[in-house]
């Protein structure tokens, strides 16, 4: 005979669903997305198996991202693995308490309804990273919203679950929470009597970001390289190739239509500078492209952007990539200009025409900055000459690189928090024609561009985005402004001196909240012997017309400049 004693604490314990209102999304229910400026509406339902004490209801809306870091080391001390979690977002909705029972007994097999809004904020609160950072614009990056990554249950796009690239290491996550609470009769302290989360997915509304900053070299980027080329085995030097190329447009990911085709287009420049003004350029090969995505991770807040030199040494940070293939295409075709050196305009070589016209390209994110590192213009796109160039003649060449997102994997865009960021780049290897000579003794030639994804959000967020916009223009036009000298506390003593404090017989007092160069004096009896004593020192330092104006007054306020003798 089998006999089991029966949990009392789960014959009490009470069980909750919650419901998404998700006739308005068109990504389904299989996984309800959310993105800026979005409403989440819904209901807890709140079932007792018997009847239940309980003396609150509390629904949030919880935003954690979660760490670890596996560090092998030969030292035990050193190695292991460290953890970390933050919650950067909760946003709780006020209970109703009418709905609660009076007195705070459920009765059971009772539906208790509690209904619930929240909005996808546009931007985290300052207190969501308190760690010291760089700069304030990375202050700026850890304060906008994350997206969801790296957990498989809501990793979608274009209506199924697909990979989004995240390492196990690292997960973002959200999620409604509902927790019904009871006092203890002990202490009178809350406790949890029941508690139930549903995962919601985040994919919020990214602007495209400025170019990144090039100027140092790090292992993250490469964007400009040169070769030599010989012409044979035992033979003398051919010239030099570059090969240089800009940060393209961002890929944005759309509102309306999630199985659009997400491109952008990537410009390369060529150029070769020959040893000798016979020496003609070599044939072009194929150029494969590939899109790399890595994850930063952290066990400790990032003061800065992360990097791969940065990451390898610090035992609280690595990274994760992965690379996609993208296309391979033939550029034999690909016909080169020559110039002439002593000349602005390019001549053309009876061999050789024009390159095809193209469109103009994107500021160099070099250029941005700083012109240090490259003498090209951002209306040019000729790159600057080689180490080997003498000033003769040289050959360009452009290379138009389409860019496609495919569709097997899921893209978030690129972003950075206090302990997980999301980078892009793309990988371009060119490679001489076969049929070349000098095909096997030429290296191939190879950059990796940054490539950043913006996210326009959904189509409902858009139109709440816009309206957001529309009422805090509103605000800031009809805003009240003061026209007051400023404060005391905020300018300088040095540029704006002072005299010196009056004294008590004269009835002056140091108003620290006064205007630079001012002093306050409070109201006084115009008929006393220290008014009348103050009103003659004064009367040799004010103009006639200043002493009319000063006349019945209470308080009176004078400048330095007014309280000077006169000869």
């Amino acid at each position: 005979m089998d006999l089991r004693v029966p949990n009392m604490t789960l014959l009490g314990k009470p069980t909750i669903e919650i419901k998404l209102n998700t006739s308005s999304q068109a990504h389904g229910d299989y996984v309800t997305s959310y993105s800026t400026m979005d409403k989440i509406e819904g209901t807890v339902l709140i079932t007792p198996k018997n009847d239940t004490r309980f003396d609150d209801v509390e629904i949030a809306f919880i935003g954690t991202s979660k760490t670890f870091v596996d560090k092998l080391s030969s030292t035990s001390s050193i190695g292991g693995r460290t953890e970390a979690s933050h919650q950067f977002l909760k946003l709780t909705q006020p209970t109703d308490h009418t709905i609660l029972p009076h007195p705070p007994i459920a009765k059971g097999g009772e539906t208790y309804k509690f209904s619930f809004t929240f909005v996808v904020p546009r931007q985290l609160l300052p207190k969501s990273c308190p760690h010291k950072t760089t700069n304030s614009a990375v202050k700026d990056l850890h304060l906008q919203v994350p997206p969801s990554l790296g957990d498989a249950e809501v990793s979608g796009f274009g209506g199924c679950l697909l990979d989004d690239l995240a390492p196990q290491m690292a997960k973002i996550t959200y999620a409604i929470r509902a927790t019904v609470l009871k006092n203890r009769e002990s202490d009178g302290i809350e406790s949890v009597l029941a508690q139930q989360s549903r995962k919601i997915r985040i994919k919020p509304a990214f602007e495209e970001h400025p170019p990144v900053t090039t100027e140092d070299k790090t292992d993250d980027y490469v964007l400009r390289e040169e070769k030599c080329i010989r012409k044979g085995m035992f033979k003398g030097k051919l010239g030099r190739l570059v090969m240089e190329s800009f940060q393209p447009r961002s890929l944005c990911l759309p509102a309306s239509n999630p199985t659009a085709n997400i491109t952008t287009t990537l410009r390369v420049n060529l150029r070769f500078d020959p040893a000798e003004e016979s020496s003609q350029p070599p044939t072009l090969g194929s150029l494969n492209s590939k899109f790399k995505a890595t994850t930063f991770y952290a066990s400790y807040p990032v003061s800065g952007l992360p990097s791969k030199s940065r990451s390898l040494p610090n035992m609280s940070q690595s990274f994760h990539s992965e690379t996609l293939p993208l296309s391979t295409r033939c550029m034999a075709s690909v016909q080169w200009t020559r110039h002439s050196g002593n000349k602005n305009s390019p001549s053309t070589s009876p061999t050789l025409s024009h390159a095809t016209p193209m469109t103009p390209e994107r500021r160099d994110s070099i250029l941005s900055t700083s012109s240090t590192n490259s003498s090209s213009s951002p209306s040019s796109s000729t790159p600057a000459p080689s180490s080997a160039y003498a000033g003769a003649s040289y050959y360009t060449a452009h290379l138009v690189v389409p860019v496609t997102l495919p569709h097997t994997k899921h893209f978030v865009p690129t972003f950075h928090s206090c302990l997980v960021s999301r980078i892009y780049a793309l990988s371009l290897h060119l490679s001489l024609s076969s049929s070349s000579s000098t095909a096997s003794l030429t290296p191939t030639l190879s950059l990796r561009v940054p490539v950043q994804i913006s996210a326009e959000g959904s189509a409902t967020s858009l139109d709440a985005r816009r309206a957001s916009d529309m009422e805090q223009e509103a605000d800031e036009a009809l805003r009240p402004r003061s026209v007051a000298p400023p404060p005391f506390s905020f300018v300088d003593s040095n540029s704006y001196p002072l005299s010196p404090p009056l004294s008590p017989s004269g009835g002056g007092v140091r108003h620290e909240s006064a205007p630079p160069g001012y002093e306050v004096f409070p109201p006084t009896n115009p008929f006393s012997a220290a008014y009348q004593a103050q009103a003659q020192r004064t009367d040799r330092g004010f103009p006639t017309a200043a002493r009319r104006r000063t006349e019945g007054v209470d308080v009176g306020i004078r400048t330095n400049f007014e309280l000077g003798t006169r000869a």
